[in-house]
């Protein structure tokens, strides 16, 4: 595992919706990661900031319903650029456990939804960046 893990929390769009981002940003460096905070970016600058700030983690937090549409986006734009391979995508928000599977399969090594718990996502992003 990397001496510090580098976590890049952002909101594709504008939804409006922040705190869950805030809570898990909080939890992450709580538990010693490096959190670079993006806020509402485009896509663009998403992956244009993961490649710039080197991280390990892309964190979406997406409650505008278009949780599908963005992270396809912002994989299809990783594999451009060629990071795919060395940065793993989480995906967070008010998401149907339905679309839990698509957006794994759309390339997310995992999703959480309301009421996932602070330890499970640093244990996840713990033993997938230390698997890189």
């Amino acid at each position: 595992m990397p001496e510090k893990i580098r976590v890049l929390m952002s909101k594709p769009g504008i939804d409006g919706h922040w705190r869950g981002i805030v809570v898990v940003s909080r939890g992450l460096r709580d538990a010693g990661m490096e959190v670079i905070f993006g806020g509402f970016q485009t896509v663009e600058e998403i992956v244009e900031t993961a490649i710039q700030e080197d991280v390990h983690m892309i964190g979406l937090s997406i409650h505008s319903g278009a949780h599908l549409k963005y992270t396809k986006r912002v994989i299809d734009l990783m594999k451009e650029k060629g990071i795919k391979d060395n940065v793993i995508v989480l995906v967070g928000g008010a998401i149907a456990k339905k679309d839990y599977d698509p957006l794994k399969e759309i390339g997310a090594a995992n999703v959480y939804g309301p009421g996932s718990m602070i330890p499970d996502i640093v244990n996840f992003i713990q033993e997938n960046v230390k698997a890189k």
